[in-house]
């Protein structure tokens, strides 16, 4: 399957239930202490050394985005769905929501403060990865965090159904902790922490929390 063949998937799924999964995620934080504690460790360190913009990408309806803002970080989403663009701007009217791919990210270089991927990958086949973590470390300045959230497994599996029994046509990738972090590595970036969790973000989840290397590492995305 091509690119644009999963991206026009996943895009016209996340169209269909926008509304449906802004309703199923909206409060999902009250009941995860966990990750509202690395999201407080991440907003730190993203407000370090005068802070600056963070990238929450794969926003959804905003939810993330809001909650980091509540938090002193200069938060903006990015979504492939342009309806959960609208959702995220009509629940959010307050912050900055734009469409867009994490497969063709347009930052500048070395520009943000933070990138937070929440669970947004899970979607993305493992051969495009290295070049989506690549487009991710060129936007970040030296040094500033990237948080990684995901589903724990080793197999992919093709949803049909989404909230609200709507049909849909997206893969969802399951991965290993040690699995993204050889990839972060490979594309410029340290580890920090690493940790999996049972919530009501995930029946088994991952975080992953890495800096972008001082050094120029990788950090070109492949033509």
């Amino acid at each position: 399957m091509s690119v644009e063949d999963w991206l026009a998937d996943t895009r016209a799924s996340y169209d269909t239930l926008a509304p449906a999964y802004a309703d199923h995620v909206r409060d999902l934080l009250d009941q995860t202490p966990y990750e509202r504690a690395i999201l407080a460790v991440f907003a730190e360190l993203a407000r370090a050394d005068g802070g600056g913009p963070v990238a929450d990408v794969g926003c959804g309806p905003g939810r993330i985005t809001a909650h980091l803002a509540g938090l002193g970080v200069d938060a903006f989403g990015i979504d492939l769905s342009p309806a959960m663009i609208e959702v995220a701007r009509r629940e959010h009217p307050a912050l900055r929501f734009e469409v867009g791919s994490m497969t063709d990210l347009d930052l500048a270089e070395a520009s943000l403060a933070g990138v937070v991927a929440w669970y947004s990958l899970i979607h993305i086949p493992d051969h495009e990865i290295g070049s989506v973590l690549a487009r991710f470390h060129r936007a970040l300045r030296p040094g500033s965090p990237l948080l990684i959230g995901f589903h724990v497994g080793d197999d992919v599996q093709l949803k049909t159904r989404g909230y609200g029994d709507h049909p849909i046509n997206v893969q969802v990738h399951r991965r290993r902790p040690e699995q993204l972090a050889t990839w972060l590595d490979e594309t410029g970036f340290d580890v920090q922490a690493q940790m999996t969790l049972r919530s009501a973000e995930s029946s088994l989840g991952g975080i992953l929390v890495a800096l972008r290397r001082p050094d120029a590492g990788p950090g070109k995305p492949e033509a």
